[in-house]
């Protein structure tokens, strides 16, 4: 790959500690008696419930710690940035977040820009008990007819894999572009499961290197794709934004980085895909596993040979992070 960016090692070995503990994600819930936020209950794990098409990924409590940590890593990949929230130039009064998850970000940008109007909407309650003024979290389908009457000058999304079809990707795209306002802008963050490895440090037949493919074998199985990373930039090219630009990097998985920032990274990413291997495997593998769908005794297995190996501190893996941000053009003006 051209202007590929290369990781230095460190060479002194860190064996995983505990400095980064499933406390520092932990968080209050709020006590919502409500079918949805009871959700729907299957190998353990808890599904929103909102529309029957399920979404393949939990919404629980160990799920929102895994997008704490992605959160957590995404701050620290941007933190000699400006702005660590978004790329796009601008300060925004109407930002909407769409698949807000926990409500992390769309809380941090309500905090950032307190003159602003955030509102974060996603499938399942958000399991929060304070938010900012200016922050609203809803319980919505962003499928179906929008009703918010303003138009938005920045629409966020962020780790989307697997959450729609192609078409649906297609009409999502459609509703973001018309709801913005012109010179309004859309930014999407992506990463994808598929572990890298420059050094030849992980054995070419070594298990963290089936999880990628597999991942998209069961997600194109569900009709659902999970490589947006590939994808993102043309779909958004296709509904009609300009000035396109993006950003790629790599998020090592473990403290092996000499680059202290790296280091950091790695360590979160650790804690992200060990708390998070459970969360990202259930479903599709016991339902769009191959050749047949597995047995949730079968994913844990499978899950327990995982974080063995990712572990492993003599193992330089990676996976890429992709973010893309545009523009909607203003009235006449179609190319930039």
């Amino acid at each position: 790959m051209a202007n590929e960016i290369t990781v230095d090692v460190d060479p002194d070995l860190h064996l995983v500690t505990n400095e980064y503990n499933s406390d520092d994600w932990s968080s209050e819930t709020t006590s919502i008696g409500s079918s949805l936020y009871r959700g729907l209950m299957e190998n353990g794990r808890r599904y929103q419930s909102l529309k029957s098409d399920e979404y393949c990924f939990p919404a629980d409590e160990k799920q929102f710690e895994t997008y704490d940590a992605a959160h957590l890593a995404a701050l620290i990949v941007d933190s000699e940035e400006e702005n660590l929230l978004f790329q796009s130039p601008l300060i925004p009064r109407n930002v909407l977040d769409l698949g807000t998850g926990k409500g992390s970000w769309a809380i941090d940008v309500a905090d950032m820009f307190p003159n602003a109007t955030v509102r974060g909407v996603d499938l399942f309650p958000p399991p929060v008990s304070w938010m900012p003024p200016n922050c609203i979290l809803e319980v919505d389908d962003v499928l179906q007819e929008w009703t918010w009457r303003e138009k938005f000058d920045l629409i966020h999304l962020r780790i989307m894999a697997s959450a729609f079809t192609p078409k649906e990707t297609e009409q999502l795209m459609k509703q973001i572009y018309e709801r913005l306002e012109p010179g309004g802008w859309i930014e999407q963050m992506e990463i994808h499961p598929t572990i890298y490895c420059d050094d030849n440090s992980i054995p070419h037949d070594n298990i963290l290197f089936d999880i990628g493919p597999r991942f998209d074998a069961a997600a194109n199985k569900s009709g659902k794709p999970m490589d947006l990373i590939k994808t993102m930039r043309a779909s958004i090219e296709k509904a009609g934004f300009v000035g396109v630009r993006e950003k790629n990097v790599k998020w090592p998985i473990g403290p092996w980085p000499r680059d202290k920032k790296l280091k950091e990274l790695g360590l979160v990413n650790l804690h992200h895909w060990l708390t998070g291997m459970e969360g990202y495997t259930m479903y599709l593998m016991t339902r769009f596993g191959s050749p047949i769908p597995w047995s949730k005794e079968e994913v844990h297995v499978y899950n327990a040979k995982m974080r063995k190996e990712l572990m492993n501190p003599r193992h330089h893996s990676y996976q890429r992070a992709r973010r893309v941000w545009a523009r909607k053009p203003f009235p006449d003006l179609k190319t930039e």
